[in-house]
């Protein structure tokens, strides 16, 4: 169990961060200069807090009260760097009997074979660093890093620079290192998807504070105030006004865009408070306009659409965006009269 409370100036930008990471991912999530590296590099002890306490498995690592703060070396925590930090001028295989040189010379051999068949290393064993591909460097970086046995992993945006199939190579191989070791791993990213792939806790850092935390799936279901809805980019974020609440039916009506509909209740809102609604993309209603808008629909024009991974984006007027499956027969988008609806099951309400 990792306790950190870390408090850091750097010039105008402060880093106050407190939490626990227990066994499995714990992910660091936020824009580039939020402090999700100081965060990792305090704990790793490359960077000294001005104020605040660390304590892995109850064994104090920084503690600015009684002035303890343990050299990297003595911290036992492993670190994944960005750049990996292989020796380039040894092989992997010495690469990773670097990790264990304290041990005997047959427990040596034996942990860093079973560590190059874990991690699908065979064939790359007796090349040098520069030879290596990115998943495989990346993959040997971490084997390093377990073969000291740490009680803390810390990883720094592992799959950056690694293409689709060789990032999918690594987060198996991160799975796998979920189920076999007991360690604590702290993973640093500002990728969502990769949230989703290894995370069971998400911290969201903003301007060196943590903002959110809790699993991504409930995160992403409930953001807890404007500022993080914008980060996760996944919504239309709306500006809103509560028309009437009724808590014995589960309902409310709100004016966005100009027009009303149907939400739901909205515990601690009065009527007439002026709001900032979110919704998701993928929550979108949006048809082809026939006719007249049904109830709880509002008519608008379709400004532009585009083919995604995962269908199509529409972005109405008014900034709305709608993103759907894509349609057996390739269904034409060129109408531009549309009608979309927010369920207001899916519509939540956001503090600033």
């Amino acid at each position: 169990m990792l306790e950190a409370k870390i408090r850091k100036r750097l010039n105008s930008f402060t880093l106050d961060v407190e939490f626990r990471a227990a066994a499995g991912v714990t992910v660091l999530f936020g824009a580039s200069g939020a402090g999700k590296t100081m965060t990792l590099d305090s704990i790793a002890g490359f960077v000294h807090p001005d104020e605040g306490r660390i304590l892995l498995d109850g064994a104090i690592l920084f503690d600015a009260g009684a002035k303890v703060d343990l050299a990297p070396q003595e911290r036992n925590c492993g670190y994944v760097f960005q750049n990996y930090a292989l020796f380039p001028h040894m092989t992997l295989r010495e690469n990773l009997l670097f990790a264990v040189e304290k041990l005997a010379r047959l427990e040596r051999h034996c942990r860093v074979n079973e560590a190059i068949e874990k991690f699908k290393l065979g064939e790359a064993a007796s090349r040098k660093p520069g030879r290596l591909s990115g998943g495989e460097r990346q993959r040997a970086s971490i084997a390093r890093a377990l073969l000291a046995s740490p009680k803390l992993l810390l990883l720094d945006e592992p799959s950056r620079g690694l293409d689709a199939p060789l990032r999918a190579d690594l987060y198996e191989a991160l799975r796998q290192v979920r189920r076999d070791f007991s360690t604590p791993i702290l993973l640093v990213t500002h990728d969502l998807d990769e949230c989703f792939a290894l995370g069971g806790e998400m911290l969201i850092l903003r301007e060196g504070r943590i903002v959110q935390t809790g699993a991504p799936a409930s995160v992403v279901a409930k953001p807890a105030t404007l500022e993080v809805a914008r980060l996760l980019g996944l919504y239309n974020l709306l500006p809103a006004e509560i028309v009437t609440l009724d808590p014995q039916n589960d309902a409310s009506v709100l004016r966005v865009l100009d027009r009303e509909i149907a939400g739901r209740y909205y515990p601690g809102r009065l009527k007439g408070d002026r709001v900032w609604v979110s919704i998701p993309y993928s929550a979108v209603r949006a048809r082809p306009l026939n006719g007249k808008p049904a109830a709880n629909e509002i008519a608008v024009t379709l400004e532009s659409s585009g083919p995604t991974s995962a269908g199509v984006r529409l972005e109405f007027e008014g900034g709305v965006i709608a993103e759907s499956a894509p349609q057996e027969g390739g269904r034409e988008w060129a109408p531009r009269e549309w009608a979309i609806e927010f369920p207001a099951a899916a519509l939540h309400v956001l503090s600033k």
